[in-house]
């Protein structure tokens, strides 16, 4: 296997989805790390998140700045900058930004996914807004992605 040198200058231009509150940048594709993983960098608007979801491969977030609540299976918990979350590959999850400024993490997920096509193509999807579960998940089959239900709320209390 031959593993590619990289250098992420951080100057790309973000992919950005407004639905979600969403600029996202491929810091590594996978060709970088012979599909092992790929890592991006998310910045996310004050009260956005993804819809809740799960997926084959595991994510580890490093929150940079702010504060984000995480639901990982049912619980939720505060992540603030310097932590480290870690969930693992079919763990249903969500996470929301909970400050009033933007807040940024980066995210290492294994094995690697095509992070560009995937988030560029789910931004067409989202182009009009949130759509509905069901259309997110004729999307999400293509990608092994299940949605299941609405973004975490940044007033939904944790539970840890």
């Amino acid at each position: 296997m031959t593993i590619n040198f990289l250098h992420s200058r951080g100057t790309e231009l973000p992919i950005k989805i407004p639905a979600i509150g969403l600029d996202l940048f491929v810091r590594m594709p996978p060709a970088a790390s012979g599909n092992a993983f790929c890592f991006i960098e998310t910045i996310n608007a004050p009260g956005f998140g993804p819809p809740r979801h799960r997926h084959p491969e595991a994510e580890i977030f490093r929150v940079i700045e702010g504060r984000y609540l995480y639901e990982a299976d049912g619980r939720r918990f505060y992540a603030e900058a310097g932590d480290v979350v870690c969930i693992p590959g079919g763990m249903e999850h969500g996470f929301v930004n909970v400050t009033d400024a933007p807040a940024r993490q980066y995210i290492l997920m294994t094995p690697a996914l095509d992070a560009a096509t995937f988030f560029t193509e789910l931004g067409g999807v989202m182009h009009n807004g949130l759509p509905d579960t069901e259309a997110l998940n004729a999307f999400g089959i293509k990608w092994q992605v299940e949605f299941l239900g609405p973004p975490v709320k940044r007033d939904e209390l944790p539970t840890e």
